[in-house]
Formats: structure tokens, sequence, C-alpha cells
């Protein structure tokens, strides 16, 4: 018997240890944003952002162009501009660990600006590169330090769908967003908005939970005329990232905006968990 308990025991030594997984958090993002802003203060702003940048990223200038396009034709930096520095404060990523984005204050020549938003892909060859890049003048003035540790949006727990299936459902959900719009956009925005996420636009602080969420929407046009145009979905199906057209009138101005989203796929269906309208400045 000792014998046999022996033998059984050495064969359970010898068996391989499955190796322990490390679960998927926004780190891998957060790390590609502080390397691109390292980056703008070494190399520059234009260097520094065809770098960090996918082949089909966009920017909003004021319509959607494709950012290398841009970038190019853009005028090499001199020695003595402004210096643009930003750091993340909040960031989420897929399950999949192949999508996710950060946010955060950003400066100019020292001064605090506004919140930057970037939209982050990780690359067949596994490097991530930013998919869109944008921001706004929303109040930075409270916002923590460039060596504060981010926060996390949670990663989604739901079980994996194909990433076409989900933009789909991604794209209807717009839809309804949109039509219910026309009519009572914060009504709209109440509907598919989760508790934790952020929206920013204003000149107001970034609202970042369903207590803060009031003033921001009250701040937006009650009518507003949304039309998605594109974006993309997470392998895992679980997250997924939209932009568009937003149009308003405003004392009696016609405005043409743009927005930007995240949505993440939760237990009780999609839910928005970033939003930032970009504003032209009035002309």
């Amino acid at each position: 018997m000792r014998l046999i308990l022996a033998l059984t025991a050495t064969a359970a030594l010898a068996l391989p240890v499955a190796a322990a997984v490390a679960p998927v958090t926004p780190a891998p993002v957060v790390a590609a944003e502080r390397a691109f802003a390292a980056d703008g203060a070494a190399l520059g702003f234009k260097l520094s952002f065809l770098n960090h940048s996918a082949p089909d990223a966009i920017v909003i200038q004021p319509e959607p162009v494709n950012a290398w396009e841009s970038l190019r034709a853009a005028p090499d930096g001199k020695p003595d501009d402004p210096k643009l520095e930003w750091w993340p404060t909040w960031a989420g990523i897929s399950a999949s660990g192949d999508l996710g984005f950060t946010t955060g204050p950003y400066s100019v020549a020292g001064k605090r600006r506004g919140h930057y938003f970037t939209v982050w892909k990780r690359q067949q060859d596994g490097q991530w590169k930013w998919v869109f890049d944008g921001g706004v003048g929303s109040d930075p003035a409270a916002s923590p330090g460039p060596d504060s540790t981010p926060g996390y949006l949670p990663v989604s727990t739901v079980r994996g769908m194909y990433p076409e299936s989900a933009f789909a459902q991604v794209q209807a959900a717009e839809a309804a967003l949109a039509a219910d719009a026309t009519v009572d956009s914060r009504a709209a925005y109440r509907k598919v908005l989760a508790c934790d996420g952020r929206i920013q636009a204003s000149p107001m602080a970034p609202a970042t939970g369903c207590s803060t969420h009031g003033p921001e929407l009250d701040w937006r046009a009650k009518a507003i005329a949304f039309s998605h145009i594109g974006g993309s979905a997470s392998s895992a199906g679980d997250m997924a990232w939209t932009y568009g057209t937003a149009r308003w009138t405003a004392d009696g101005r016609a405005v043409n905006a743009h927005y930007v989203r995240v949505w993440q796929r939760r237990a009780d269906g999609w839910k928005l968990v970033f939003d930032e309208l970009l504003i032209p400045p009035a002309s």
C-alpha cells in the first residue's frame, strides 16, 4: 500500500503545473499612454503622434480625417513650441485585452487646459496604437496630477461573443439612443448610461458617476440629432468604441459637432461607459 501511495505521489509530482493566468487590467493601455506622452515631450507633437497612431487612426478637424495624412501635412515642430503634456487618470480595457482607452488632463506650457481621450487597439504585432485621439476643454483643475494612479473601469465579466455580432448590437443601441435624443437627449442618455460611466464636453469637470451626470446632461441641448459613422468592437465582443455626428441648435445657431463613445456589454445589456462631444469653436 505504501509503495502504491509513493508511486502515486511521484506521478503527481511529475504532472505539469498550470501557469497562473494574470487578470486582465487596463495597465497595458496606461503604459502605452504614458510612453506616448513621454515621446511627446522628447520628440514633439508631430513625431510622437505619428509614432503611436495606427494607420487607420482618425482625428476630428473639424470633420473625421485620417490621422497620418493630417499629421504628415502638418508643419514640423520647433524647439520653442509650447510644451504639450498629458497623463491618464482613468482607463478601461476589454476582456480580450485588445481594445482600451484612457482619459485625463492635458496642459499647454504648464497650464491645464482640458481633458484628452484616446482609444487604443492592440495591433497584430502586439504593439498598442491609438485609433482615436481628441479632447475637450472640461475643467481639469481638480484632476489628480501626473504621478497619480489611474482609476480603472471594471473589466466586463459577461460571456464573449463574435465582434461582428457585438458591433451590430452596439449599432442598434446607438440607433435607439439617436431616435430618443431627437426628442429628449437627457432622457435618452439616462436609459443607457452606466452609473460608473464618464461624460465630458462642457466647461465643467468631467461627470464621473451618477451623482454628477445630471449637470453635464442638463448643459447639453435637449434635442440632438446623432448619426453613427464608425468604430469597432473587441475580439471578445464585450467592448466597442463608436463615433459619429451630433447636430443641434443653440441660440438660433446650427451646431455641427461629433461624438465619441465607449460601450461595454454587461449582464443587463450594452451600457455607455464614456461619451464625449467634440464641439467646434463658434465662428
